[in-house]
C-alpha cells in the first residue's frame, strides 16, 4: 500500500463525498430554472448563467462534434499550462486557478441555493455564491491553508461538471474516458510530466489542482513539536524544516482523477437515471481503491486507468441489473 491506511481512507472519503455532491449538484441543474407558461410549469434557460451555459445538444453529431472540440480544447489547456509552467510565468497561471476557481465554487453554491429551494431574492441569489467563492478562491490560491484547499477541493469539480456533461452523452464519455486514460498513462509512465507539473505546483506555485494530505511518522512529529515550542507563536519556514532534516509526506490526487468519475457519473444520472449514476461512482470508488491497496511507496502511477475501468464495470453492470 502507497499510503498508511488511515491517509487512504481520508482520500477515498474525499473522493467519494464529492461524487456525491457533483450528483447533488448536477440533479440541481444551475442552468436552468422552471418557469410557468401558459398554465404549466416548463424548464427554461437560466438568463443569469448566459455568460457560461454550455449549448444544447440535440444529435448524435452534434454530441461528436462538441466531443472534437472538448478534446481540442484539452490539449490548447495543457499546452498553455506547460507552456506557462516552463517559463514560470506563475503571476498568470495563479489569476488563471483564482478565476476557474471562482467560477466552479460560484456554480456550486449557486446549484445549493437551488437544492435547498431558499426564498431568496433574484439578485442576492446570484450576489450571496460570489460573496461565499471569492474570499475562499483567494485563500486557496494565494494563501497556504490546508483545510480551505481540501475543502474547496470538494466544491470545485461538482460546479466544473455542470459544465460538460450537458454537452456529452453514454458514447462520448466512454470516447473521452479511453483518450484521458491513455493520456494519463503516457504522462506519468513515460513523459514524466505530470509529475514535473504537480512539483512545480506544489513547490513553487504553493498550490495543487487535487486533494492534498500531509502526513509524518512518529519520529517525524516529535521532531515537528520541538520545533513549534521552540518557535512559538512563530511560522516555521520550508528552509527551518530542509535544515533539521525534517520531510513530511504528502498523498495526493490529482484534480482529473476526481472530476472525471463526476462527469460520467452525471452522463448516466441524466440520461439512465440515479441507480445508473450510483453504479458509475462505485465503480470508480472500487477502482481508486484498487490502486491504492496495490501501489508501492515511492511510485507514480496513472490514476484513470484503474477509476476508467471501475467506470465501465459500473456501467455494465447497471445494464445488466437495472
Amino acid at each position: 500500500m502507497k499510503h498508511k491506511l488511515k491517509i487512504t481512507i481520508i482520500l477515498l472519503t474525499m473522493f467519494v463525498l464529492t461524487q456525491f455532491i457533483g450528483l447533488a449538484v448536477l440533479h440541481a441543474d444551475p442552468f436552468h430554472i422552471e418557469q410557468e407558461i401558459n398554465g404549466t410549469m416548463q424548464k427554461v434557460s437560466n438568463p443569469a448563467l448566459s455568460w457560461i451555459q454550455p449549448p444544447e445538444i440535440k444529435t448524435q453529431q452534434e454530441s461528436f462534434s462538441m466531443l472534437t472540440s472538448l478534446i481540442l480544447a484539452f490539449i490548447i489547456a495543457i499546452s498553455l499550462l506547460f507552456f506557462l509552467t516552463k517559463f514560470k510565468i506563475e503571476f498568470v497561471l495563479k489569476a488563471w486557478f483564482f478565476l476557474v476557481v471562482c467560477i466552479a465554487l460560484f456554480l456550486t453554491f449557486y446549484s445549493f441555493e437551488k437544492i435547498m429551494a431558499l426564498a431568496i431574492n433574484y439578485n442576492w441569489a446570484l450576489i450571496i455564491p460570489v460573496i461565499l467563492a471569492v474570499p475562499l478562491a483567494f485563500i486557496k490560491i494565494y494563501k497556504k491553508d490546508f483545510l480551505v484547499h481540501n475543502f474547496t477541493e470538494l466544491l470545485i469539480y461538482p460546479g466544473i461538471a455542470t459544465i460538460f456533461v450537458p454537452i456529452l452523452n453514454i458514447y462520448t464519455i466512454i470516447i473521452l474516458l479511453i483518450i484521458i486514460s491513455i493520456y494519463d498513462i503516457w504522462a506519468v509512465w513515460h513523459s514524466g510530466i505530470m509529475q514535473k507539473m504537480a512539483k512545480y505546483q506544489i513547490n513553487k506555485l504553493h498550490i495543487f489542482s487535487g486533494f492534498f494530505v500531509p502526513y509524518a511518522d512518529k519520529k517525524t512529529k516529535q521532531k515537528i513539536k520541538l520545533l513549534k515550542e521552540k518557535f512559538k507563536n512563530k511560522k516555521i519556514s520550508e528552509k527551518t524544516l530542509k535544515a533539521k532534516n525534517i520531510r513530511v509526506n504528502v498523498a495526493i490526487l490529482g484534480g482529473g482523477d476526481v472530476i472525471f468519475p463526476i462527469i460520467a457519473a452525471g452522463v448516466m444520472l441524466t440520461t439512465l437515471g440515479l441507480a445508473s449514476a450510483l453504479f458509475v461512482v462505485a465503480g470508480a470508488t472500487l477502482g481508486l481503491t484498487s490502486l491504492f491497496m496495490f501501489s508501492e511507496k515511492k511510485k507514480f502511477y496513472p490514476a484513470m486507468p484503474f477509476i476508467t475501468a471501475g467506470i465501465f464495470l459500473g456501467m455494465v453492470l447497471s445494464y445488466l441489473i437495472l
